[in-house]
């Protein structure tokens, strides 16, 4: 005897008219985007660290420069999003990294 198998079906509206569909294996197993943490300074590309200008324990305000990233034989400044501490430094001159690599890790100005 054969097998039924079993489709789940989802509901969902367009413009004020409702419909059903099937969701693919890709959209179910997708990567889920997670709200990224303000207090981690991470690569938005791959590259070679070029320079770091400030030091663990650091109060950095806004705007101030952090590190040099090359990519793509260009020299991007990592630039501080917001005054806060600098908590560690994940990362030293000539290191290469990856995209999303946890760089500097930041601690809310008052916290020590």
């Amino acid at each position: 005897m054969k097998k039924k198998e079993v489709i789940e079906m989802v509901d969902f509206a367009v413009t004020a008219r409702k419909y059903k569909t099937q969701l693919t294996n890709k959209y179910k197993n997708r990567k889920v985007w997670v709200n990224p943490n303000p207090y981690e300074i991470q690569s938005s590309i791959p590259g070679t660290v070029i320079s770091i200008a400030v030091n663990e324990g650091d109060l950095v305000k806004e705007g101030d420069h952090l590190l040099i990233l090359e990519a793509m034989k260009m020299q991007n400044r990592i630039q501080m999003p917001f005054t806060a501490r600098i908590k560690k430094i994940n990362v030293s001159p000539g290191d290469k990294v990856p995209k999303d690599t946890l760089m500097i890790e930041l601690e809310a100005e008052g916290e020590e």
